[in-house]
């Protein structure tokens, strides 16, 4: 042990307190940083949720919203709007209706698991789409 070795393995030393204080310090940066990005994208989403309040606020307070709270919950009608009372629909109808459903089927043909990657790793799944 020579003076040569000691001060190289004290300035080792503080050389190497001076990175891990540096790498913990920037750790300290990026975690405040990030909690600094989510409270201002919560203080974001606050501005809008109030201005949306707001908003609904003054649509509350129109007359258009208070006739069509008048309409909906006392069934009242303006003059000159009648109401159009439709039958039931018939079982021809019915059955016309579940023939039209059943004719909007999708068939799907399996397609084997290699001939799916040879589609991805070629490419020509691209082709097809593109038709």
């Amino acid at each position: 042990m020579t003076l040569n070795n000691v001060v190289i393995l004290i300035a080792f030393v503080i050389a190497a307190n001076w990175v891990w204080g540096s790498l913990t310090m920037m750790q300290r940066n990026f975690t405040l940083q990030k909690e600094l990005d989510d409270k201002s994208r919560q203080l974001i989403v606050a501005q809008l949720d109030t201005a949306n309040a707001k908003l609904e606020q003054r649509y509350y307070q129109t007359d258009e919203y208070k006739e069509l709270a008048v309409r909906q919950q006392l069934g009242l009608v303006t003059p000159g709007e009648s109401v159009l009372i439709l039958p039931p629909n018939s079982t021809d109808v019915k059955a016309a209706d579940k023939a039209a459903k059943s004719e909007i089927t999708v068939k799907v043909v399996p397609i084997s698991n290699f001939t799916q990657w040879m589609n991805f790793l070629f490419g020509t799944n691209n082709k097809n789409i593109s038709k």
